[in-house]
């Protein structure tokens, strides 16, 4: 058994869920961030257990035909990529065997019983984040430093040109601290909560154009703010300036009120030719490229033909839905958050989507009292009857395709108890996290349903995570 501060040669055999690689010595399992397979490294033992432990990288002795040289100059120090050191072929057959893994360890799914198809990468897979949002503070010598926190700290990274982000990224960022030093104005102060200026949040729409730029204030006034609004707003596409103002001792980001220093407190884009608009507060995928294949391959899954009914779980401001919509006969959404089913709804009406009907609260509580109030209709009036309302409400009980596209934990139990209850044709499952997607896949697997196709996507170049579009069908 090795212990703290051993310092060891091994060979990366394979990648932990967190990006890190993971090899052995005389048995013992040694986890090493920021090491490829195929690397031999020398590494230093920083935490032992009995049975396993972690390792700082110190040296690569022989590095892995997989490794590549990092865009990013701070790479290893920041906690944004966890995997450029990889090549993006790797990272791909990377994610591609970690879904499958998976959904065979976690969701007993033979290999063979299901058709896995090959991950969808990204044609250019660096500046496709529409959406950055930059801690601000000061360094030891008390100059304004912005960028990224280092990885599990609140440790921030002097850097403006990230290499995920927007290109106009960096310029925007410049412009910001150049104003906040020739005006005096104070970063925050974690630790103290003290100073102004906490995060920069910009948004880009990579269809229109438009930029929006945020500043989340510890206050509610920004010094000289005519001279920041001047320089902004000489950017070729910024279409908004705003504030945000959060002044709790807290680690979330934003605030609950907006206020609009100049433009509109709002940008525009589109997803699948549906426009959106997207204040500070929205929320909008962030890789817009690839959330078009993500959600031309649900739609494609789904298999509508015009005369369906389909229900959408989790569905945010509906950018699924209001999808769906354009092909079936009538798509029900769900959220547990009142603003995006505002959203929703407005985003219905904007894109003159009349077939869609949006509710608030819990999936798994919206849905079973639906179900339930339908079925209570149904046994009152009676199987007989001719009246319309019924017949849509008996489509609606009855649907031919539901949606889920959970947050990472998964989907409730109680909500996959109800998809079963309403028995739909086919259950396209969108998933951010192949774990919590193998859980689901065995409990619907097991309750009448086979998992048919596996169609991963990255979303998310030089990072650990995938997003995955299966679809089931009712045996």
């Amino acid at each position: 058994m090795l212990k703290k501060d051993d310092v060891v040669v091994l060979t990366i055999e394979d990648i932990g869920t967190g990006g890190e690689g993971i090899g052995k010595v005389d048995g013992y399992t040694l986890f090493v961030k920021d090491a490829v397979i195929g690397d031999v490294v020398e590494a230093k033992v920083i935490k032992a257990k009995k049975s396993y432990g972690y390792g700082r990288l110190i040296n690569i002795v022989t590095p892995s035909d997989k490794r590549v040289e990092p865009r990013c100059p701070v790479a290893r120090q920041c906690g944004g990529c966890q995997i450029q050191q990889m090549s993006y072929t790797a990272q791909l057959e990377y994610k591609q065997k970690l879904v499958g893994d998976n959904l065979s360890r976690i969701g007993g799914l033979s290999e063979g019983t299901y058709e896995m198809c090959p991950i969808i990468g990204m044609e250019k897979p660096y500046n496709y984040r529409n959406k950055a949002q930059f801690p601000v503070g000061t360094d030891k010598n008390g100059k304004i430093v912005m960028g990224f926190y280092a990885g599990r700290t609140h440790y921030i990274i002097d850097n403006t040109d990230c290499c995920l982000g927007a290109e106009i990224n960096q310029n925007i960022l410049e412009t910001v601290r150049s104003y906040m030093q020739s005006n005096g104005v104070s970063a925050y102060d974690e630790e103290n909560h003290t100073g102004l200026v906490r995060h920069v949040l910009i948004r880009t729409g990579f269809h229109t154009g438009q930029i929006m730029v945020c500043l989340v204030l510890n206050g509610k006034k920004l010094p000289n703010a005519e001279s920041l609004v001047a320089a902004l707003s000489a950017i070729e596409g910024m279409a908004s300036v705003m504030i945000n103002v959060n002044k709790e001792r807290t680690n979330v980001i934003l605030g609950q009120e907006c206020l609009t220093l100049w433009g509109n407190p709002y940008i525009e884009d589109s997803i699948c030719g549906i426009m959106y608009r997207i204040s500070p507060l929205s929320f909008f995928q962030v890789n817009p490229v690839q959330t078009e294949k993500l959600y031309n391959k649900a739609l494609e899954f789904a298999g509508l033909t015009g005369k369906e009914t389909v229900w959408d779980l989790y569905c945010g401001i509906g950018s699924i839905s209001l999808l769906m919509a354009t092909k079936a006969k009538k798509v029900y959404g769900v959220e547990i958050v009142p603003q995006a089913i505002e959203d929703a709804k407005d985003n219905a009406v904007r894109n003159g989507i009349s077939n869609a009907e949006f509710f608030v609260g819990k999936a798994e509580e919206v849905v079973p009292t639906f179900y339930e109030d339908i079925r209570k209709k149904l046994e009152k009036v009676g199987e007989g009857s001719e009246d319309a309302g019924l017949l849509a409400t008996r489509e609606s009980i009855s649907p031919d395709v539901i949606v889920v596209d959970p947050p990472r934990k998964g989907c409730d139990e109680a909500l996959l108890e109800t998809i079963v209850k309403m028995a739909p044709e086919r259950v396209v499952y969108v998933s951010c996290d192949p774990s919590t997607l193998a859980r689901d896949l065995k409990y619907l697997v097991a309750n009448g349903y086979e998992v048919k196709k596996v169609q991963p996507v990255d979303q998310f170049g030089h990072t650990v995570h995938v997003e995955t579009v299966c679809l089931l069908s009712k045996k």
